[in-house]
């Protein structure tokens, strides 16, 4: 399998990705990703180069964003004075479920996290999904604190405020990346 940035043309491939991981999850009796995700908005990720697929063939197994902007009102001043990179919208296709994937795009992540120079591999969690909490706590990520308020959305409280870290680290992931070399990041 191999990993390349995403191009305009992935779009509609990206968004039955987010509904079937949403649908998916709504049978597990998670609300996770219930919004479906404005186009213009992954979009415009796509465009910035920070949205990444894993290829088998000719078939898409996975994708992940990662960037090293973080999201409005969860990391604290001091945290995002370290250098960081972000993990986003980290999605398998139900197909590939099981053989690890998710893993080895994280360790990719952490991989190119390292390659920029970053500290650390940094994410957030949707709050009430305590599986997918399970899970980043199994591939090495440290909890660092939930954060409920100040979404940006409506006003509501934040549901994707649970926060995890890691350092990044370089590893073997085994997918053949055919992605940019990184460009090194500021703290």
């Amino acid at each position: 399998m191999r990993i390349t940035p995403a191009i305009p043309s992935d779009l509609s491939r990206l968004l039955a990705f987010r509904t079937e991981a949403a649908s998916w999850l709504s049978e597990l009796g998670s609300d996770q990703w219930s919004r479906p995700y404005p186009a213009d908005k992954l979009l415009a990720t796509i465009e910035a180069g920070t949205v990444f697929m894993v290829r088998d063939g000719e078939r898409t197994a996975g994708t992940i964003t990662l960037t090293p902007d973080a999201e409005d009102g969860l990391w604290s001043v001091e945290e995002l004075s370290e250098p960081s990179m972000f993990v986003n919208k980290l999605t398998v296709a139900r197909e590939y479920a099981g053989n690890n994937l998710g893993g080895r795009l994280l360790d990719w992540a952490g991989d190119r996290a390292y390659q920029s120079s970053a500290k650390w591999l940094r994410l957030d969690a949707w709050t009430t999904n305590t599986a997918l909490q399970r899970y980043y706590l199994d591939q090495d990520f440290q909890h660092v604190r939930t954060v409920l308020e100040g979404s940006a959305v409506n006003g509501g409280p934040r549901v994707s405020g649970w926060l995890a870290q890691r350092p990044a680290r370089p590893a073997d992931h085994g997918l053949t990346d055919e992605t940019p070399r990184p460009q090194h990041i500021r703290g």
